[in-house]
């Protein structure tokens, strides 16, 4: 007698599990349709052909698989695949040596926020070899200090702390014979109207005191404060999305015209297209989150899926969420362990470097 196992709204055998889940690994191993002559040579329990394709009949009326064309063989469906990874898939953990090479990339970046998510976003994208995205959530961060650090005679660092101990730079130019007393006087200035603020609550005060003319400062010092603002918030926008990795998922694609539909999905991603939507949805979830093919809407054309997982402090806060994009048939038992533990990195380097600048 077969035994029924039940996930989601499926009730499947032992053989039809066992045949699905051949068809399913198959598929993800080569992207190709899965015939009944191959997988009689892959079952454990030598099945004929005919009982087989009789099965993926079955699984076909389901709603569990698809057959491309008519003579063809079959290959899983959306459902297919989300009931695979919902009742199938089995996780292991990482190798040790995995997750020492990831974490240390990621710690070689020293404090800088935007040079740990680069390093975390290409370490994922080469290990899994699919593109990666870097999200950062809408809600602006408490400021805690700014400063101007001199290069050179023509350009100096713009180095900002949040309160949660992040450090960004950014470099501006500057004008021949600034001394550095105006740059230290321009700092101090900024530093002391930043303190708790977020970042357009201080620009907004600070250039409204500019305006009237509330506080007494030397030209040139009140220019290199505006092009410090400018530089910041001008900024914002592009520092809420990283994506790394594009050539990996467009070497996977063969046909034109799907390289055409992952073209137009990199245009959506740039124009932040449908990103906020996925933040949240990623945020809103507890862990990893998956989203297949129509899933999520920027995906519907692209034919392509999503593993994401948000990043959070040792206070359990949400800071941002990483993942990785790739067709549907992404090796799902690699790339969400991998996911998982890089989002974990990011959330325990991010608190170490806190706790360095307090």
């Amino acid at each position: 007698m077969l035994r029924v196992i039940k996930v989601s709204r499926f009730d499947l055998n032992e053989r039809s599990t066992d045949i699905f889940k051949r068809v399913v690994e198959a598929y993800v191993e080569t992207g190709e349709p899965v015939g009944s002559r191959s997988l009689s040579k892959l079952l454990e329990t030598r099945l004929s052909p005919a009982t087989i394709r009789n099965v993926m009949a079955d699984l076909e009326e389901a709603g569990l698989l698809y057959a491309p064309h008519t003579s063809a063989g079959r290959l899983p469906t959306e459902a297919g695949l989300r009931y695979f990874i919902n009742g199938m898939l089995e996780i292991t953990d990482l190798p040790t040596d995995i997750k020492d090479d990831l974490e240390q990339k990621c710690r070689d970046k020293g404090v800088s926020y935007q040079a740990l998510l680069e390093e975390a976003s290409n370490a994922l994208s080469g290990l899994t070899q699919c593109a990666t995205l870097v999200m950062v959530p809408k809600e602006e961060a408490r400021l805690k200090h700014l400063e101007f650090v001199p290069l050179s005679p023509t350009r100096a660092l713009v180095v900002l702390v949040t309160d949660s101990g992040m450090v960004e730079n950014r470099i501006i130019e500057t004008p021949v014979g600034l001394s550095q007393s105006l740059l230290i006087e321009a700092g101090n200035y900024l530093s002391s109207r930043i303190q708790g603020r977020t970042l357009s609550e201080a620009k907004s005060l600070i250039l409204s005191e500019l305006e009237n003319k509330q506080q007494v400062l030397d030209q040139l010092a009140s220019g290199i404060i505006r092009q410090g603002l400018a530089v910041w918030g001008g900024g914002e926008k592009e520092r809420s999305l990283i994506v790394r990795g594009q050539g990996h998922l467009l070497s996977s694609i063969q046909q034109r015209d799907d390289i055409e539909k992952i073209q137009q999905l990199f245009y959506s991603l740039e124009k932040k297209e449908g990103v906020v939507d996925l933040l949240d949805a990623a945020l809103r979830g507890d862990g990893v989150q998956i989203f297949i093919g129509s899933e999520h809407p920027l995906f519907t054309y692209s034919e392509c899926s999503m593993v994401i997982a948000p990043y959070k402090t040792g206070e359990n806060k949400i800071i941002g969420a990483i993942g990785v994009l790739g067709p549907k048939r992404i090796n799902y038992g690699k790339v969400i362990p991998l996911v998982n533990y890089t989002a974990k990195i990011l959330g325990r380097l991010l608190d170490l470097n806190g706790e360095k600048n307090d």
